[in-house]
């Protein structure tokens, strides 16, 4: 079979969701208005999608808890914008929760180099991810979580497939129901967006679906490992003026400090949390 036959075969049969035609035509006949309309009315559809996942991310997050509470870690593993939202989910968490920039890891088909530039043909190399991944050496308290809109990415299906049969826990989050991706992991979310408003662009709908997601993951993770106390971020890192004055302010609040010594505090001790606890030592 030719390159040719090859793409009219793959294009013949039934068409994933997120490449199926979008509910909108003639786009470029539009005003800006009318545009930033439509995408809006398409995005108002991604919360009710994920709502409608939040079983499968409550079992999810149910296992890896689990595994975290005994040292096991969390790596986010995609292609294109799957993969930069989950290196941007994972680099977020160190000075928002203060944990270690190893117990979540993003990791990215091409590299920090994928992260600025499109690298992508390293989406449909099958074993890359998994041997990206030896870097970390992951062990069988770790887990994996596939990113992949369409839920076909050889690079993620590849990683998720080699992490199973190493004994890795798996999950994934597509948008497209049924697919190998899901069929391989341990625990499969499915945010069913519906076709994007630029067909076949998953950046969009797909794409804040998934942030949608990862943000619900790692901050219920953190959350429940103890990272937050009442709503506040106790263990941010300090590591601007603005998050020393966020931090000042809760202590005022706390302890009931006027602002200079809730400053000096907080910036002897390193953190609201360890301010807290040496209060009740």
């Amino acid at each position: 079979m030719t390159t040719r036959e090859r793409i009219i075969s793959s294009c013949s049969g039934t068409k994933k969701i997120t490449e199926q035609p979008s509910n909108y035509d003639h786009l470029e006949e539009m005003s800006v208005g009318e545009l930033l309309y439509h995408i809006n009315d398409e995005d108002a559809l991604v919360a009710k999608a994920v709502r409608r996942a939040i079983p499968q991310i409550e079992s999810f997050v149910e296992a890896v808890e689990e595994r975290m509470n005994h040292g096991g870690r969390l790596f986010y593993v995609g292609a294109g914008t799957s993969g930069r939202l989950g290196v941007l989910d994972a680099s977020e968490l160190p000075p928002t929760f203060g944990v270690s920039d190893s117990r979540v890891i993003g990791v990215i088909a091409g590299g920090d180099d994928a992260l600025r530039h499109a690298v992508e043909k390293a989406e449909d190399i099958v074993e890359r991810g998994w041997q990206d991944m030896q870097a970390y050496h992951p062990t069988e308290l770790d887990t994996v979580l596939g990113i992949a809109a369409s839920g076909t990415t050889p690079y993620v299906v590849g990683t998720l497939r080699l992490a199973r049969l190493n004994g890795l826990l798996t999950g994934c989050i597509t948008s497209n129901p049924g697919t190998p991706l899901a069929d391989i992991a341990d625990h499969a979310i499915e945010t069913i967006v519906g076709p994007e408003f630029v067909t076949g662009s998953s950046r969009m709908k797909s794409g804040t679906a998934q942030k949608m997601v990862l943000n619900m993951i790692s901050t219920t993770l953190m959350i429940r490992m103890g990272r937050v106390q009442g709503n506040r971020m106790v263990n941010m890192q300090l590591t601007n003026a603005k998050l020393v004055n966020r931090g000042t302010c809760m202590l005022q609040e706390l302890l009931g400090l006027n602002y200079d010594e809730a400053r000096r505090r907080l910036l002897e001790a390193g953190s609201v949390d360890a301010v807290l606890k040496k209060g009740r030592v």
